[in-house]
């Protein structure tokens, strides 16, 4: 059993699939809407048919099931300044440069609260919001890990901490509004469990506008990271009550060109081999709210 995702079908009856072998195919949960008690090691019997995707590579179902979060995390978190290139565009972006140095280099990381009640966390295939009081905004690809009780990691995911970089350059101080807004954050699609302690995750990012063109694509490893999962991980439950079922996204590799800012009708893929692909087209948060 390697991936978890969550659906829901016609009728609105949420379920919980776990992957019953190496080829994609998810059997339902028997009597659960929400994955904790399966991650934190209750019985559950897989019933059912198995459901195949109709897409491997998003892990988007046919049969009128749509794929929905794979879970509801009750706060989402974010680490920044995690990899070399996210500190080099941020002190480029930014009019207090010095700060991103001091803490990429420090003992203590970067920890900020993105979302709590799941208010601006979005699926597969919903859309992520831009503000529209920033000319210059862009997705973050990172790896999320969901954390248990005093900060275990009970499983991974792809997380989109999607942020405005004209307003975080603008002054350190306006981080929150340039993270915390209508669909700033996207996870999915599935939860993985691995056999063993991951040795670093592949990402691959595309983004695409309304007619496939694609206007960037890149990829990176977590390997490149300048900490841990489970450091993150234990720095964010330090003298911090933070409920299990919650998601900390790790910090992002990759960043797009200054020149380049999302808008409305761009498509944003990113793809992690071992947990699938997270789709989501773009549009005005305002539009969200």
């Amino acid at each position: 059993m390697r991936r978890i995702v969550r659906w829901v079908d016609g009728a609105g009856r949420v379920s919980v699939g776990v992957e019953v072998d190496n080829e994609g195919h998810f059997r339902r949960l028997s009597g659960i809407e929400d994955p904790m008690p399966f991650l934190r090691g209750e019985m559950f019997s897989p019933e059912g048919r198995p459901v195949t995707p109709a897409d491997p590579y998003s892990l988007e179902l046919g049969d009128g099931l749509t794929l929905i979060t794979p879970l509801d995390p009750p706060e989402v978190w974010c680490a920044g300044v995690t990899y070399e290139r996210s500190r080099d565009a941020r002190v480029e972006e930014s009019a207090v440069r010095d700060v991103y140095d001091l803490v990429y280099e420090a003992h203590r990381p970067e920890l900020f609260l993105k979302d709590a009640a799941s208010r601006r966390t979005v699926g597969p295939g919903e859309p992520i919001g831009i503000r529209g009081d920033s000319t210059w905004n862009v997705p973050e690809p990172e790896i999320g890990v969901v954390v248990g009780e005093r900060g275990k990691i009970l499983a991974y995911t792809i997380g989109n901490d999607v942020s405005s970089r004209e307003i975080e350059g603008a002054n350190p101080l306006y981080l929150t509004q340039a993270k915390v807004y209508a669909g700033a954050c996207a996870i999915g699609p599935a939860l993985y469990i691995p056999p063993r302690e991951p040795q670093g995750f592949q990402i691959i990012m595309r983004i695409s506008n309304e007619e496939g063109d694609v206007l960037y694509e890149d990829k990176t490893s977590t390997t490149y990271m300048v900490r841990t999962f489970d450091e993150l991980a234990a720095w964010l439950v330090k003298e911090n009550p933070v409920p299990p079922g919650s998601v900390l996204l790790t910090g992002t590799g990759l960043v797009p060109p200054d020149s380049f800012s999302m808008v409305p009708g761009n498509w944003v893929e990113i793809h992690v081999p071992e947990i699938g692909t997270l789709v989501n087209p773009v549009a005005l948060a305002t539009t969200l709210l």
